[in-house]
């Protein structure tokens, strides 16, 4: 499954649209996979597969698509459309569905200054009517079943949040120890999704992102920090990367963190690597540790969700579906790895724990700092 999201914004009889397209997904459009495809190959695929129907007839493009600044990793274009009046307006996307059919494009619809609504386009479901008919998306019909799979699949298709899934198993020496962390992190992600989804919390989805990021890092460093019984050297490096990217914001680099959140996670960072080194067993502090980062994570999970104009009834149905999804997901990482792992003991092909603790925790590491750093600085 791959995401994407639009904004169609209709004014009189002008429909403006941005499309906003993670840049792995745009990705899939080069020969390559792995490269971004031309500005101009990228531009003619938009315009070709993004309209406005009055009537169930084309409305005239005016202008677009047009690239516009966008936050890393992601792709942003406006196409302006004119249509005849705006009686019987429909939106239709087929972007991806070529490529990718179990793509979904979250579509935030506001008509005037009217409140915002959302609108589903999926390879079933790519045109919607927004005025004139039955303007209801997908989701507000959506059973307890669709929000199960829509949880399953926030975990299959985010691979930070499968990372840090591994590496609580990777922490977790006893069966136990792995019952406290998944069961703080359930706790924690749980409050905030529901936090989100109400209404009573909505922290800027960025900073969240890189803070999911930092999670990782965390999780790769308490293990390095673990196996050399040396928590202060790791401890000191990852604070004082934080905090020199204080002093790199006011010197004029493109940090987008708060200086504040910088401060913060540095100290949290720092203070936790400490702690959780001096420990003889640090499980026993991990359920409250994991909780605080669940918390981060279930704002995460929220992303997709904030938006949705679903009527206040059917709250309490997304949030059970989401979370027993999300739950379904994250037992099948666990028992995946585990599975893996006993079956490579089995054939004998595994090597020393302590070994492979550290190669996989240099890896967490690595790749969490790539996308904290991606997901903070920006160069442009």
């Amino acid at each position: 499954m791959s995401e994407s999201h639009s904004s169609w914004q209709v004014s009189g009889n002008t429909v403006r649209v941005e499309m906003i397209v993670p840049e792995l997904e745009a990705k899939r459009l080069s020969k390559t996979g792995t490269d971004l495809p031309a500005r101009e190959e990228y531009s003619r695929y938009l315009g070709e597969r993004v309209a406005v129907l009055a009537d169930h007839e084309p409305c005239k493009r005016a202008a677009g698509p047009a690239a516009l600044a966008a936050v890393p990793g992601f792709l942003r274009d406006e196409l302006e459309f004119t249509c005849p009046d705006s009686k019987s307006l429909a939106i239709q996307s087929s972007v991806f569905f070529d490529v990718v059919p179990s793509h979904t494009n979250f579509a935030r619809v506001q008509i005037g200054n009217q409140d915002f609504f959302e609108e589903l386009l999926t390879n079933e479901h790519r045109e919607a009517e927004i005025t004139g008919g039955e303007s209801h998306g997908t989701l507000q019909g959506a059973g307890l079943l669709k929000f199960i799979q829509m949880g399953i699949m926030h975990i299959f298709t985010g691979i930070d949040h499968m990372a840090f899934m591994l590496g609580l198993v990777l922490i977790s020496r006893r069966v136990r120890d792995l019952l406290l962390v998944v069961t703080g992190f359930t706790l924690g992600h749980s409050l905030t999704l529901a936090l989100a989804v109400t209404g009573v919390l909505r922290p800027d989805a960025q900073f969240i992102d890189a803070l999911v990021a930092l999670t990782i890092v965390l999780i790769g460093a308490e293990n390095v920090g673990d196996s050399t019984h040396r928590p202060l050297p790791v401890a000191i490096g990852l604070g004082g990367l934080l905090f020199a990217m204080v002093i790199a914001k006011h010197l004029g680099v493109g940090i987008t963190l708060p200086t504040t959140l910088l401060i913060g996670g540095g100290m949290f960072a720092a203070g936790y690597l400490m702690f959780a080194g001096q420990l003889r067993d640090a499980a026993r502090v991990r359920l409250l540790i994991t909780l605080v980062f669940g918390l981060i994570h279930g704002f995460g999970f929220a992303a997709n969700l904030l938006e949705m104009r679903l009527p206040p009834e059917r709250l309490t149905e997304l949030l059970i579906g989401f979370n027993i999804g999300v739950e379904i997901g994250q037992l099948a990482v666990v028992l995946g790895a585990l599975a893996v792992a006993a079956l490579l003991v089995r054939v004998r092909l595994s090597m020393p724990r302590p070994l492979f603790t550290d190669i996989a925790a240099a890896v967490l590491i690595g790749q969490g700092l790539y996308w904290f750093l991606g997901r903070t600085v920006s160069l442009g």
